[in-house]
């Protein structure tokens, strides 16, 4: 596969480390190759942002997995170009072999030109769409009902979906529409006096037996 960009990086992001792919030109016209695992903090980022920019990185890819891409995309937008890439158009593309790792064989994509970025909006757009939905949360009258109007102006949770402790939102049963386990529990409680005896199936399928009455008895 020919190099298009000489200087590039590719990311497999994950929950707590990132695993980091550099690919440079190495001498005799060929790739040099450098893999490091880092974590998930703003230092952490930080030191990779300058790891990379120290190697003259011009371009950087990332697949798109949940929510834990957008510190790192943040981050590195700063320095360089960053693609977020669709996992199922990566994993398309054919010739992988089976023991790459996944930042090599996003770093190589990268390289050779067949990745294809999705659209982020840019920093002033991500900045006002979380300003007009927190102003949505404290304006009277458009707050959401159910467990989220419950929380007042700490129920908005940004883009990630995580408040600002640090909590994810939890909807249960009985606040999306069901009754829940309490309902059965007062009807239960409410009763009084003796359980009525359970009716088998086939009785209640065949209903109450008929009898024939007795013939009369006629003396002889």
């Amino acid at each position: 596969m020919d190099a298009l960009i000489e200087r590039c990086a590719g990311l497999d992001v994950h929950k707590k480390t990132v695993a980091v792919c550099l690919r440079l030109p190495g001498p005799a016209g060929g790739r040099l190759q450098h893999v490091r695992t880092v974590g998930t903090m703003t230092a952490d980022l930080l030191a990779l942002q300058e790891w990379l920019q120290t190697h003259q990185v011009t371009r950087g890819a990332m697949e798109s997995t949940g929510v834990y891409w957008k510190p790192v995309y943040y981050v590195l937008e700063e320095a360089f170009t960053c693609l977020l890439v669709n996992a199922s158009h990566m994993h398309n593309v054919p010739g992988r072999k089976p023991d790459v790792q996944d930042c090599v064989w996003i770093a190589q994509l990268l390289e050779g030109g067949l990745l294809r970025g999705s659209f982020v909006p840019p920093a002033p757009i991500r900045a006002l769409r979380d300003l007009v939905r927190y102003r949505k949360v404290l304006t009277p009258g458009t707050q959401p009902r159910g467990p989220a109007a419950a929380h007042g102006a700490g129920g908005y949770r940004g883009e990630a979906g995580v408040g600002r402790h640090g909590h994810s939102q939890r909807i249960r049963r009985r606040d999306a529409g069901g009754l829940g386990a309490g309902h059965h529990r007062s009807r239960r409680a409410g009763r009084t006096g003796p359980r009525p005896p359970a009716r088998s199936v086939a009785g209640v399928a065949a209903g109450p037996r008929r009898t024939r009455p007795a013939a009369p008895c006629v003396a002889g």
